[in-house]
């Protein structure tokens, strides 16, 4: 099948197939005489392998291990677990960060008049962290702070 058939099968767009392709994520797929991509059952497969642990929110670096474990049938369930459990532990940094960002706005929304005035403990805060003070929070691995 060609990259669009591949695309609606994986459900991975296009783009990202052939971005996959380029940071060797996955495998070049086979190329017909006129330069079109060719994907096979066993490629479909591997995409959706990719899809899912991408909807799992693994990065591009555990999903090669996966991979790697995947097509290593010598592999023990172990090295496995390991990858998942150290995912889990940075899932859980991120929801602790979000977390704490969440508490931080509510206490400053309740210390917000939200009236006609300008005072502001919100926009207070915020300014005096772009001047250098701390907010007294983090962001989280890929979230933008405030």
């Amino acid at each position: 099948m060609n990259i669009g058939q591949a695309s609606k099968a994986s459900g991975i767009s296009s783009k990202m197939i052939r971005y996959y392709e380029q940071i060797g994520l996955i495998r070049p797929a086979l190329r017909t005489a006129s330069s079109y991509r060719v994907y096979s059952d066993n490629d479909i497969h591997t995409l959706r392998f990719v899809r899912r642990a991408r909807d799992l929110g693994f990065s591009v670096d555990q999903i090669k291990d996966l991979l790697t474990l995947w097509r290593d049938r010598s592999r023990t369930s172990a090295d496995v677990k390991a990858v998942a459990l150290e995912h889990i532990a940075e899932l859980e940094r991120k929801i602790a960060a979000i977390q704490e960002m969440a508490e931080t706005l509510k206490h400053l929304a309740s210390h917000c008049h939200g009236d006609d005035r300008p005072e502001c403990p919100i926009i207070e805060e915020i300014a005096g962290s772009a001047d250098g003070k701390k907010l007294g929070i983090r962001a989280p691995f890929g979230v933008a702070a405030l």
